[in-house]
């Protein structure tokens, strides 16, 4: 019999309720137990590929090719999985098929309401991702707060099924405790209130995390428990920690999992994962060195748009002799005042992200350049590959115009869009001509990739429209000082470029950092810190 965890929120949004769902999973799975996780988030948005990443943080791509929401990343990286388009569930998605369906007759000429025909394609999908997954736990996070309009039928449905499955189905609910300086205490009253919204929703929580960023007395969190109808060790604090990693075991030793595995009837075996408890110690792990890595990219307003690049490269630090200094430098401030801001960073090495449009584009062109020139370790994600290939043709191959179409018209295109032979091979995938989620790629041997990857064929995962242009491949090849190491045999595009001569010159058409996992860096980003950390 499946169970079934509800994660919702309340008093504020990004508390942290992605972290909570992803450390639940982490915690159960760590016991033996199977777990598939999934978001349902209110905007009438049909997915988050649209979504501006300066106000909601980085698009994730799943491997089937579904753009989802940034915490789909805290999700695969507690479990260590491999998500799919099941997992991320927008509100524009199920008003899109019930609209479809009552189109199509489907409903008999009903009239079409949000109670019963939209909460039952809730429950459909996620009945749907259970019965898929096989798995033994469906955790499930919704989006916004109580008392958001926008999520009203999401928790309707879960107050559904909390009905229907009764003893199968758990509750947890987050919510924050402000802190007021004047008279120097936590308020308790607005996380009661929203315990109150929940219940007024016919859903009495089993669980209730307070968020804080202050300690937490007892006596406050018992009072809570009272006002909510809840035994006392039913209600934790969760104080700001420095990383959050170290969550599911903060959960675990405030009995959390022993907790939900009671009341859900699952087996209590004793957790048999040690790597997590390995990968806090590295975390903790005191260094004297610093490596400094400079993210340069064009949406410097929300570190959470580079949200998986920054975990990726947290992780690849860890298993290395140094601490990670990660320094944001914003590519328009280059177009200002040129490379100065990066020669007096100090920095050790330079990742540059992906991204989309063309502010800020120039920024980023010098940033390459005054990489390859100077010799300091560069890694290049999507735009990153794009830019480092337009930076080579202009200053080395002399190809003064050479640009990408997507910035405007180019009499030297070296990045364009697919040919369209190509566009047809893949116009029935999830974002019509847009590649998406996983591509093969085969590696060059005696090149750096190969060394880094260390076997001769990969898959990774893309977002992205516009390619290197192989009208141009006798050019560079003639040159054979910026090498394609790695292509798409299928397609025949090229993913990967590296630089001869140079201590770490590469950059990849995919986004690796989707990949990444806290105790399992990805070999690119691993490579960059090695390099970078090499003349230290």
């Amino acid at each position: 019999m499946t169970k079934y965890i509800f994660v919702t929120g309340g008093v504020l949004s990004g508390l942290g309720k992605g972290v909570v769902a992803a450390s639940l999973g982490n915690l159960l799975k760590s016991h033996g137990h199977s777990v598939y996780i999934q978001k349902f988030d209110p905007y009438l948005n049909v997915d988050a590929g649209t979504l501006n990443p300066g106000e909601h943080g980085e698009c994730f791509v799943t491997a089937d090719g579904a753009e989802t929401d940034l915490d789909l990343g805290h999700y695969e990286r507690f479990l260590d999985v491999e998500l799919n388009r099941d997992s991320s569930i927008m509100s524009g998605s199920i008003y899109q098929k019930v609209i479809e369906n009552e189109r199509n007759g489907v409903y008999l000429g009903k009239t079409v309401q949000v109670i019963p025909h939209i909460t039952d394609e809730i429950k459909r999908r996620l009945f749907l991702a259970a019965q898929q997954s096989r798995a033994k736990v469906v955790i499930t996070e919704i989006g916004g707060t109580i008392g958001d309009i926008e999520s009203a039928h999401f928790i309707e449905a879960i107050r559904q099924v909390g009905h229907e499955k009764n003893s199968d189905a758990f509750f947890v609910h987050v919510g924050y405790l402000p802190y007021l300086p004047v008279s120097e205490e936590l308020k308790t009253k607005p996380i009661q209130n929203s315990i109150i919204d929940l219940r007024e929703r016919g859903i009495h929580p089993n669980l209730v995390f307070c968020r804080t960023d202050f300690p937490v007395k007892k006596r406050q969190l018992e009072k809570i428990a009272m006002f909510a109808g809840l035994k006392n060790e039913q209600v934790v604090a969760l104080e700001t920690v420095d990383s959050i990693y170290k969550v599911p075991r903060i959960m675990q030793r405030q009995g959390v999992d022993e907790l939900v595995m009671k009341h859900l009837r699952l087996a209590r075996s004793p957790s048999s994962d040690k790597s997590w408890a390995r990968l806090i110690k590295l975390i903790d792990s005191q260094k004297e060195q610093k490596l400094r890595i400079g993210l340069v990219g064009k949406y410097m307003s929300m570190k959470d748009t580079y949200f998986s690049v920054i975990e990726a490269l947290k992780a690849a630090a860890w298993t290395s002799p140094f601490a990670l200094e990660i320094v944001f430098i914003d590519s328009e401030e280059i177009e200002k005042t040129g490379t100065r801001v990066l020669t007096t960073s100090s920095l050790d090495g330079i990742c540059v992200p992906g991204g989309f449009g063309k502010r800020g584009i120039e920024g980023i062109i010098l940033a390459i350049e005054w990489a390859r020139k100077n010799k300091v370790p560069f890694l290049g994600l999507c735009l990153g590959l794009q830019l480092a290939v337009v930076e080579y043709a202009r200053h080395e191959l002399k190809l003064k115009d050479a640009s990408s179409t997507e910035f405007g018209k180019s009499k030297e295109p070296v990045i364009d869009l697919m040919e369209d032979q190509v566009a047809k091979m893949i116009s029935g995938s999830f974002g019509a001509t847009m590649r998406l989620g996983n591509y093969d790629c085969h590696l060059k041997p005696g090149t750096l990739a190969r060394n880094l990857y260390k076997k001769p064929v990969i898959q990774e995962r893309h977002r992205h429209r516009y390619e290197f242009n192989n009208k141009f491949l006798p050019q560079f090849e003639a040159d054979q000082n910026l090498r394609f190491s790695g292509v798409n045999p299928q397609l025949g595009l090229v993913e990967i470029v590296e630089l001869n001569g140079h201590p770490f010159f590469i950059a990849c058409q995919f986004h690796p950092e989707f990949k990444s996992r806290p105790n399992k860096p990805h070999p690119l980003f691993a490579g960059l810190v090695r390099a970078s950390g090499a003349k230290k």
